[in-house]
């Protein structure tokens, strides 16, 4: 996965995170004097209440800046590199979205990067080493723009870089808010070691009381302006960064105290590309998490399909098990609104809204909603496809390996499923989503969640020709004659099946058996015997394993011609997932073989062999 590049900005993968920061309005500019906002109770309508509703019960939908601040379009930053971000086009777009999206559930409007810094990317800070806002970007201050939004029916959302920036450390004497004694020289650690994604801040030592007292101050200062959210960016481990330099999750932890204390709800989002293995962290003391790098491409569109939306069908399984009421995994803005400014075809803005509502991801769009043409409108505003996003279900996940051709679903509460058929090829092709991969056979109606269709029934399968980087979105509901599969499972470490090369057997506390069949790498390869079917056919095979990163393997069953496909990562070893493969069979014993080839396989924990083709 790439890294966009903005070696001029000190916050790089910022915009995703952005958007969750939009709830309150921010108060009048942080001025270079004493005086605080916070010397006043807070207002009691700020405050939560028992009947408001939670903080990211579903994704969030709204808008973001820094798309627009990184692109390279024409007209869009003519002032500089990311000069886009200021008062009055924030204010233009958070109209724009009171006026077309609001009805239909979109209400943050996310303030990026760059707030407190002007067109050469100088900081303004108060006295107390807190972000102010640049007056010609922001001239009535973050208050004034806060409470437009707020005057819109919308939320406000803001950004900030984890850390205490190196221009705010003013050689240590900077006072602490609230915190008599305390300056920056107390809050940081004395060899002014570097944290972030872009070492543009020093590392925060918490074991010192000063620390948690200057982000309480923060905290009360974004409150007090009115913000309903916070971006927090380059945290790590992520970011690109790891090792103890780079471990925010103790900033994350005094974030999450300081925004509890101020007694404003404040949706805490944190980018980017985050470390699964710390996802129990994140979603401790965050509202939501970016689960990969930017995806803009920093070029003269504001994304493209090779730059990082193609990348969130590989990255994003992992973290499905992660997102749920309260946190949400985050897979960046949503930019399909523009056309040829967004810079990919029909069917990929399509595929790429798809993803986006069947992940559950925040539904933020970056686009220009002044100029949203008729299709980018058809697509921001599908109730069928937002309810998906915003609906009971779980986020959906591939149920087929991660090929070329894949297909992702999720079993609703009501029963149904929601299937999305993805083409990734640059070619067109023809996906099939089999009923039995989804658990069941038999007859299921078919209704097209984009086109609002119904399809008729169709009997154990839908095939549909999609286009390159086509895909088609449908809610599946069986039949009452429709039938539960029912497999016979093999596991992978039985004593009956063969191990060849390097492969060997060990243990695993998350397969079914405790073990699994491992080390299938570069020849490795497992063949599991006497799997046992009545008649011939295609069977949609399922295979459960284990993987830290995604990785191949080549299936065939009786020493026919084998098949490679792709395991998407399970986010670590010492973690399941399960796709079907189709594997044909002939009616009797057969023996199926899992060959690394001359790669790297998955571990294996199993294979389930459905009981009829």
């Amino acid at each position: 996965m790439r890294s966009s590049p903005r070696s001029a900005l000190p916050a790089r993968g910022l915009r995703a995170m952005v958007v969750l920061a939009l709830a309150a309005g921010l108060a009048t500019t942080a001025h270079s004097t004493p005086a605080h906002a916070a010397d006043t109770p807070t207002a009691p309508a700020a405050r939560h209440t028992a009947s408001a509703p939670a903080l990211a019960a579903k994704p969030y939908m709204g808008w973001s800046s820094w798309s627009m601040q990184s692109s390279k379009y024409p007209g869009l930053n003519p002032d500089g590199d990311y000069s886009y971000l200021t008062e009055a086009n924030v204010l233009e777009q958070a109209d724009a979205l009171a006026a077309k999206l609001k009805k239909y559930g979109y209400e943050y409007v996310n303030i990026d990067a760059g707030w407190w810094r002007d067109n050469t990317w100088t900081p303004e800070f108060d006295t107390y080493a807190r972000q102010k806002p640049d007056p010609v970007r922001f001239p009535h201050g973050m208050k004034a723009v806060a409470d437009h939004i707020h005057a819109k029916g919308l939320k406000a959302g803001i950004y900030l870089p984890v850390g205490l920036e190196k221009e705010a450390y003013h050689d240590g004497t900077s006072p602490i808010w609230n915190a008599p004694g305390c300056t920056t020289a107390d809050i940081v650690y004395s060899d002014l070691r570097t944290t972030n994604g872009w070492d543009s801040a020093y590392k925060l030592d918490f074991s010192r009381p000063c620390t948690q007292k200057y982000i309480d101050s923060q905290a009360q200062l974004l409150a007090d302006w009115g913000y309903d959210f916070l971006k927090l960016d380059g945290v790590g481990p992520g970011s690109f960064k790891s090792g103890d330099n780079y471990d925010n999750v103790p900033d994350v932890a005094a974030w999450h105290q300081a925004i509890a204390a101020t007694g404003r709800p404040i949706h805490l989002e944190l980018s980017w590309s985050l470390d699964i293995q710390h996802a129990a962290d994140w979603k401790k003391y965050s509202n939501g998490w970016r689960v990969d790098t930017d995806v803009e491409c920093y070029c003269n569109t504001l994304v493209s399909w090779e730059n990082s939306v193609d990348d969130r069908f590989a990255d994003a399984p992992a973290w499905t098990r992660h997102a749920g009421p309260g946190g949400w995994n985050d897979l960046d803005s949503l930019d399909v609104g523009n056309g040829t400014m967004d810079g990919l075809t029909k069917a990929e803005r399509q595929s790429y809204a798809t993803l986006w509502a069947i992940a559950k991801s925040p539904l933020y769009t970056g686009d220009d909603l002044t100029r949203l043409d008729s299709y980018g409108v058809s697509l921001l505003t599908n109730r069928e496809v937002i309810a998906v996003d915003q609906g009971d279900g779980p986020p959906a996940q591939p149920v087929t390996a991660s090929d070329p051709q894949q297909v992702w679903a999720a079993k609703n509460p009501d029963g149904s499923y929601t299937v999305a058929l993805f083409n990734l090829a640059d070619a067109p092709a023809a996906v099939t989503a089999d009923w039995s991969a989804l658990g069941f056979t038999g007859q299921a109606a078919v209704r097209d969640l984009w086109n609002h269709e119904n399809l008729g029934d169709h009997r154990n399968r839908i095939t549909e020709a999609l286009p390159a980087h086509g895909s088609r979105l449908f809610t599946v509901t069986p039949r009452r004659s429709s039938h539960t599969v029912h497999y016979t499972g093999y596991e992978a470490e039985a004593p009956a099946n063969t191990l060849s090369g390097n492969a060997s057997v060990a243990d695993c506390a998350a397969c079914s058996g405790g073990k699994k069949a491992g080390n299938l790498y570069l020849g490795g390869k497992l063949t599991i015997t006497n799997v046992v079917v009545d008649k011939p056919g295609t069977y949609q095979v399922k295979v459960t394993y284990v993987s830290g990163d995604a990785r191949s393997a080549l299936i065939s069953a009786n020493g026919g011609g084998a098949v490679r496909h792709t395991f998407a990562s399970t986010g670590d070893w010492g973690t399941t997932g399960t796709v079907s493969v189709p594997v044909t069979l002939k009616a009797g014993s057969n023996t199926l073989t899992i060959d690394s080839g001359s790669d790297y396989a998955p571990d294996i924990d199993r294979i389930d062999v459905p009981q009829s083709s």
